[in-house]
């Protein structure tokens, strides 16, 4: 996995990358995810790190530990996830949004045509 150079801390980013797996169904409720030896290694990174990652996802209720097993995706985890996306979305990406379509003088009309056709179009 590559990683960015952004402010986003590396655990954060492995955090992420298991819930685009959830959030595009390649990981579901119920799926056994990697040890956390087995995911270092294949991300080339500290167990440590994994293990942060492990720890975040599981204090959300994403992903939780059946001791000996090992973990799994909760059956939560989908509508948590898209959660706190829309969350994190709202908070952080909304208002340069809005910036932008006020900007570029893109009125609420246009915007809601251009959104109807995205999904027609999906």
């Amino acid at each position: 996995m590559e990683f960015k150079e952004n402010d986003k801390a590396i655990y954060l980013q492995i955090a992420d990358r298991i819930a685009d797996d959830i959030m595009s169904g390649v990981k579901r409720p119920g799926d056994r995810i990697p040890s956390v030896r087995a995911f270092a290694a294949d991300m080339e990174v500290n167990a440590n790190t994994v293990m942060r990652a492990y720890d975040y996802l599981s204090s959300h209720d994403i992903i939780s530990n059946r001791r000996g097993i090992g973990y799994y995706i909760s059956a939560e985890a989908p509508a948590i996830v898209r959660r706190m996306r829309k969350d994190e979305f709202m908070a952080d990406r909304l208002d340069e949004l809005f910036r932008r379509l006020s900007l570029l003088d893109i009125t609420p009309a246009a915007l809601a045509e251009m959104y109807e056709k995205y999904l027609k179009q999906s």
